[in-house]
């Protein structure tokens, strides 16, 4: 019996790795988070699974869960928004699996700020602008943020800022920001990512609070900062360059 933690990627249902539908395929149990996953993703579930909604389950519940299937001999497909290996509290869950030698497998999926750059059809690195990208978010009642990883402090290096379950705190994050990228620095909401109800907003930290006022944000929600998201006339990387010699070219003399 193995639990298969799986990134069910952004929304949409084709939007999940094919390992991951086929192990949800072959998995007699599924656990999901109703509240951030796509229910269309459980169609790929085989006829007679037990399909079980951990959204108002406490973790201690998911484990008897595991257990429960462990005592069953059936596979456990565990189904996260996104990918994995960002605020999923996958590592929670693996830690009570190893204290109980049950064995478990991840795979990854498409993130959140994948799915919103798509939306909004920009690169998030652009030569000359910014070579980073930094995922954040603020502190909430789930998990606060350390000390010193703060909006401020990435900031200020220039960089495209991908700021993860944030939409309640947009005054902080604007009043933050503003000094350290202009009031006209491009601003991008994506709301919904790749589902069928997607949004986008866009503005800049002078105009957005008063965008997302007129039309209110609830949840599920990414916010983007950062020059790239409006870039023209900005130089061409030279990894296409026809001067540029790289190793698969093959250009002998140039």
């Amino acid at each position: 019996m193995t639990v298969h933690f799986i990134g069910a990627g952004p929304g949409a249902a084709d939007l999940i790795t094919l390992r991951g539908r086929d192990l949800i395929a072959r998995s007699p149990v599924c656990l999901y988070a109703g509240s951030i996953v796509s229910p269309d993703l459980l169609a790929f579930c085989p006829e007679g699974a037990r399909i079980v909604d951990t959204a108002p389950l406490s973790l201690d519940e998911i484990e008897a869960e595991y257990v429960r299937a462990e005592a069953e001999g059936q596979d456990v497909a565990r189904l996260h928004s996104g990918d994995l290996s960002v605020w999923s509290a996958v590592a929670e869950q693996i830690r009570r699996l190893e204290a109980r030698g049950i064995a478990y497998t991840l795979t990854p999926g498409v993130p959140s700020f994948a799915a919103a750059a798509a939306a909004l059809q920009r690169e998030l690195t652009i030569p000359g602008l910014a070579q980073s990208l930094v995922l954040t978010r603020v502190s909430g009642r789930a998990s606060p943020m350390p000390a010193g990883e703060t909006l401020a402090g990435f900031g200020a290096t220039g960089a495209t800022l991908a700021i993860h379950l944030a939409i309640h705190a947009l005054p902080q994050v604007v009043a933050e920001l503003t000094p350290l990228y202009g009031a006209d620095c491009p601003v991008a909401i994506v709301v919904k990512a790749s589902w069928p109800d997607e949004r986008v907003v866009r503005g800049t930290l002078s105009s957005i609070e008063a965008q997302v006022a007129a039309e209110p944000i609830e949840r599920t929600a990414l916010i983007l900062v950062g020059p790239t998201l409006a870039a023209e006339g900005f130089r061409e990387s030279a990894l296409y360059d026809a001067a540029y010699q790289r190793r698969f070219r093959g250009r002998d003399g140039l």
